[in-house]
């Protein structure tokens, strides 16, 4: 299902004919992004909020919005390295790293970032609650269950599935279809997380994961299931976001410190 991308497949806006020095890119800012992303990874793998080596991470390089950092085509989540992730710009240059990403990746990534400057992190995944209620009819989150109203207020649907994004046009069509939110469900086919920062995107990734697991459950029960009203829903997603950067923190130092004793090499 992944496709590697080709070496001369641009975007439409056609590559310089050299790629600038960015002697920066081995700073120590970077680095620690690398090293939050390969700690993402890993939990996503731990999770099973993975698929194959289908799915992908990226991040604005810090201090450069033009270049991204991404998971290379061929690996597993679980066993990505900080070394491993690879630098893009939006032309389908490698500026850092070994090897090319995954080609949906690319258009996919290269295009969101380009195009919604605000979503400095993009989380896309098929994990398998989410990603189950891309395929049916209607909204994806009914808001029924607390953990859901974090993100009451935030999600869009993209509807007009088109097959695989293996060109810019595609990756143009995505980007579009965000408008404001932060969670898109991409109809039949999956989820994408936006974020400020790494460690806000990964809190939202693993809580809408969470918010949907109990959603099917209950209405795998077969009994009614309850939205809450919009008026409370909206104060809690209020309540939330108030506290969520901090709780971001705090959630993914808890998930490296896990990392640090037991797959201490994703920082290498």
């Amino acid at each position: 299902m992944a496709h590697a991308l080709n070496k001369d497949a641009h975007a439409p806006d056609a590559a310089p004919a050299m790629v600038p020095n960015r002697p920066d890119l081995d700073s120590e800012t970077v680095w620690n992004a690398r090293v939050e992303l390969a700690a993402c990874f890993r939990f996503a793998a731990r999770l099973g909020m993975h698929e194959g080596i289908c799915n992908h991470f990226s991040a604005v390089v810090p201090g450069y919005d033009d270049l991204f950092l991404v998971n290379p085509y061929g690996y597993a989540f679980a066993e990505l390295k900080a070394s491993h992730l690879l630098v893009c710009d939006f032309h389908g240059n490698v500026l850092s790293g070994e090897g090319v990403p995954e080609a949906t990746a690319f258009y996919i990534h290269a295009r969101l970032h380009k195009n919604v400057p605000r979503a400095k992190v993009a989380f896309h995944t098929h994990m398998p609650y989410a990603t189950a209620l891309s395929m049916t009819a209607g909204d994806p989150l009914i808001y029924a269950g607390q953990t859901a109203l974090k993100f009451y207020g935030r999600v869009v649907v993209d509807e007009d599935y088109n097959g695989l994004a293996l060109d810019a046009t595609e990756g143009d069509r995505i980007a579009a279809s965000v408008g404001d939110a932060d969670i898109v469900f991409m109809k039949h086919h999956g989820v994408m997380v936006l974020g400020p920062n790494i460690a806000e995107a990964w809190d939202d990734l693993y809580y809408l994961e969470r918010a949907c697991e109990v959603q099917c459950l209950a209405l795998g029960t077969g009994r009614p299931v309850i939205p809450v009203k919009p008026e409370i829903a909206a104060a809690a997603a209020r309540q939330m976001r108030e506290g969520d950067p901090e709780s971001a923190r705090l959630h993914l130092a808890s998930m490296r410190r896990t990392l640090d004793r037991e797959e201490p090499d994703y920082r290498t």
